[in-house]
């Protein structure tokens, strides 16, 4: 069998050869890339010269490259298109890859050298990428416990693959329970405020399942649901948000509950092992927040102004419904009050935001203006499913830049949410060209009729590609630093200043036109979705908050404590910091808070995204004192942050481009929260 994983694809930017790959090359492509890997390390630690950069960092980087073939693609095909196949693989090969891992991270000797490097790096002659390579390599292998002695490696080895393997079933329990609560609607009466679109959507969904007549409402991610913007049927709406909210938790063979307190106990008595009082502690050491009581600070800092104003967003809901509101109204009324409030009806844009539009017109168009690169579409390269879309990125100047896909609809074999990903990750020191996807979860409409995007799904469609624009731009030498390989807590801040292009006035003017006529959007709906902007930012601070304070609860526990009730810690939880307002549920619930119970890598890091979003108001700030959307203005932030990709401390590319240390004012002034 000749197995397209053993080599390098042929296929133009290194594109996997998807057409060729068949099930049966998944295992025999992890042994061989583990075997592979395993004797690479081997060669480095048999040496019996000292340590140099050459004979141990250079080989290391260029070691497991199988191995990162095949779990590239594998874990990309988990995610937006498992089947049971990849399912059971996944659950099988996740404790094979956390023992992998171990081999290499707790390796005695390959410690003693990187650490030996590490303490003569004043004396060696590095530029300052392989400087920075020695640092990360000793501080990551210090946290994972290459320092342990052999009795506490074992141990350590234990707790790695015990959650590799319950994490794995969590994610896997989510997407079966997420698909089975999918809400069945009888009547098409019943979808009254939807769009044609999304009732066809709705309709094909439903088809795809045998439920000829009916229609199909499937769940999202999030606890909420874009449709509850627009449904004026209550009983609906409360269906829907009733089904969200049991994900994980309603007994039987997908229920989560038991996982959780698996996960955070198994989390925290490994933080114990390694030294640290909790496995947010052991987190925080190697991200830019440093620890929990610093990113306690902040939120908690948040957290009072955000109920407060979302209890007086409530009381203004109220009034509008005459009566008390319930999570299923908050959507539903929300858009009556900024209406009412701001002449504002979102639902009234979105015949102006067509997909193909918004992506050419819009997010393409907003990075050749600030960037100067071009976007061909390339059909004669497969992708992995027939929705995936396949663009060419080159520069001003003819120059290759890398290639682009987009995988936007949603199917019941795409985990929910919406994510960025590396297909091939840039490198100089392999020779690697660069391959990024995003995946969105957009319904589908019916053959013939346009996909006619909701407001926050063309902010998601920019947001999305601000991560893809940070992994196509990084320029660095070694594989370590690609893409977007860089702190968790900062990894969110450029994709969150891409999300500026999506109002701004000449990026706007080129792409939102209305779908039938061709009419521009009238500029006053920016206008008053710019008046409104601080609208309703107490509820989506508040369950954003909710859901990071969440997260830091879990992961703050200390080994030995014990939680033997889901619901009732975490209603504890979100009563001490304020934010238990039953209207205003949580963003992610424990049972499918997939971002930090599953193999995610967002535990007790949830607060990311709003670490990154000081950065990013800031950032806004700083572009628009400088003249906006300029060619130089771009180059800037691809040349100083963009383009260094994880090769250069991230708040020092922060302070280079910026000038200055960042400044929180202008994210409170963007949320309200003055």
């Amino acid at each position: 069998m000749t197995n397209p994983f053993f080599e390098p694809s042929t296929l133009p930017f290194g594109m996997p050869p998807f057409a060729q790959i068949e099930d049966e090359h998944y295992r025999p492509a992890f042994e061989k890339g583990m075997t592979d890997h395993l004797a690479e390390v081997e060669q480095i630690t048999r040496r019996r010269d000292m340590p140099t950069f050459e004979n141990t960092m250079i080989p290391l980087e260029r070691g497991g490259q199988v191995l990162e073939r095949v779990a590239t693609v594998f874990f990309n095909k988990a995610s937006s298109d498992g089947t049971p196949f990849t399912e059971q693989l996944e659950e099988e090969i996740a404790p094979l890859l956390a023992a992998h891992s171990d081999a290499i991270r707790l390796d005695s000797q390959l410690y003693w050298r990187i650490k030996t490097l590490y303490e003569q790096l004043d004396t060696l002659d590095l530029d300052a990428e392989s400087r920075y390579l020695v640092e990360r390599y000793y501080m990551e292998f210090t946290i994972a416990g290459a320092g342990l002695d052999d009795t506490e490696k074992d141990l350590l080895r234990e707790y790695n693959q015990k959650l590799s393997t319950i994490t794995t079933r969590f994610e896997k329990n989510l997407l079966a329970d997420t698909n089975d609560l999918a809400i069945v609607i009888e009547d098409v009466a019943e979808l009254d405020g939807l769009e044609p679109g999304e009732i066809s959507a709705a309709a094909l969904a439903a088809n795809d399942r045998g439920l000829d007549g009916k229609y199909l409402v499937t769940l999202v991610l999030p606890t909420g649901h874009p449709y509850l913007a627009a449904l004026t049927n209550r009983d609906v709406r409360a269906r829907i948000m009733a089904a969200s909210r049991a994900r994980g938790n309603r007994g039987g063979d997908w229920d989560n509950s038991e996982l959780v307190l698996e996960i955070t106990r198994l989390r925290a008595e490994r933080a114990r092992l390694l030294g640290f009082e909790s496995h947010a502690a052991w987190v925080m050491a190697d991200e830019t927040a440093k620890t929990p009581a610093n990113v306690a600070a902040m939120l908690d800092k948040l957290a009072t102004p955000a109920a407060r104003n979302a209890k007086e967003e409530q009381a203004d809901l109220e009034a509008q419904a005459g009566q008390p509101i319930e999570a299923h109204d908050w959507s539903y009324y929300s858009e009556k009050v900024r209406k009412a409030k701001y002449d504002v009806d979102t639902a009234q844009m979105r015949p102006y935001f067509e997909a193909e539009r918004v992506l050419k017109d819009g997010v393409f168009y907003a990075a050749t203006q600030l960037y100067g690169i071009r976007f061909t579409e390339r059909g004669d390269i497969p992708a992995y499913h027939p929705d995936v879309r396949v663009f060419e990125v080159s520069n001003e100047d003819g120059t290759p830049v890398g290639l682009y896909t987009l995988d936007l609809y949603t199917r019941d074999s795409k985990r929910g949410g919406a994510w960025m990903n590396s297909l091939i990750s840039q490198s100089a020191l392999l020779d690697h060209p660069v391959i990024v996807t995003n995946n969105l979860n957009v319904p589908k409409p019916a053959g013939g009729e346009p996909t006619l995007l909701t407001y926050d799904e063309v902010n998601t469609l920019f947001h999305e590609f601000g991560h893809a624009l940070h992994g196509l731009f990084a320029r660095v030498t070694y594989p370590k630093f690609a893409g977007t390989n860089t702190y968790r807590d900062f990894v969110e801040y450029p994709s969150q200043v891409n999300e500026m292009w999506m109002l701004w006035p000449e990026i706007i003017a080129n792409y939102a036109v209305h779908h039938e006529t061709g009419e521009p959007m009238p500029t006053q709906f920016v206008e008053k979705i710019q008046a409104s902007s601080a609208f309703n930012e107490g509820f989506a601070t508040s369950e954003y908050l909710a859901a990071a304070l969440l997260d830091q609860a879990w992961h703050t526990i200390a080994a030995g404590d014990t939680v033997t009730d889901v619901a009732a810690f975490e209603a504890a939880a979100l009563a001490n910091v304020g934010l238990d307002n039953p209207a205003v549920p949580t963003r992610y619930s424990s049972t499918y808070f997939q971002h930090v119970m599953s193999t995610s890598a967002y535990d007790a890091g949830y607060y990311s995204y709003i670490w990154s979003e000081v950065l990013d108001a800031d950032t806004v700030e700083w572009f628009k004192e400088n003249g906006g959307l300029t060619r130089a203005n771009g180059d800037r932030f691809r040349s100083r942050l963009l383009g260094v990709g994880g090769s250069k401390d991230p708040l020092e590319a922060f302070k280079d481009f910026r000038g200055r240390d960042a400044d929180i004012q202008p994210l409170l002034d963007r949320r309200g929260l003055n």
